[in-house]
């Protein structure tokens, strides 16, 4: 697939980080991580989902989160650790699109503003993973440690948890 289905600033951001990267397309009604996967038949565990955070009080301060699909973040307990703050939770639909630029189920690490971007460890165990392309209508898919050449990314065991399956 082409760099016609990315959002321009995410094309400058993979040229100028130099990553390697398939364009995988998308119908915006399927982006969703666990939609998507289920659609176009791929495995979760080879999902991951980029996750804006902020803090809860003044001043606010945001971080990005990579967490496979399969595990949920722990928010409450290692990302308020991380980023030093009383009380982290996730970035309403609405703050993530002002901040970033992009929706809910399109989110990418790529093209972020200067905020910390935190990856949890499993994602970096994947020979690839798949992740937002910036807008809904398209994914990427790199190898994790193409994720490493985002300006002050860190890997962090434990950043997220797996889900429990009932």
């Amino acid at each position: 697939m082409s760099d016609s289905a990315l959002h321009p600033k995410v094309v400058e951001a993979l040229h100028r980080l130099d990553i390697e990267y398939k364009v995988l397309e998308c119908d915006p009604d399927f982006a969703d991580t666990a939609v998507f996967c289920q659609q176009y038949g791929y495995k979760e565990e080879a999902a991951a989902n980029a996750i804006i955070v902020a803090s809860r009080h003044e001043p606010v301060v945001y971080a990005c989160c990579s967490v496979l699909a399969t595990t949920k973040l722990d928010v409450n307990r290692k990302v308020k650790e991380i980023m030093d703050v009383r009380k982290v939770s996730f970035a309403s639909a609405e703050k993530t699109l002002e901040l970033t630029g992009m929706m809910i189920g399109g989110v990418t690490p790529f093209a972020l503003p200067e905020i910390p971007y935190y990856i949890d460890a499993k994602v970096m165990e994947q020979p690839e993973v798949i992740i937002g392309g910036g807008n809904r209508s398209s994914k990427l898919v790199v190898a994790p440690d193409q994720l490493l050449k985002i300006p002050g990314a860190r890997v962090i065991a434990g950043l997220a948890i797996d889900k429990v399956t009932v």
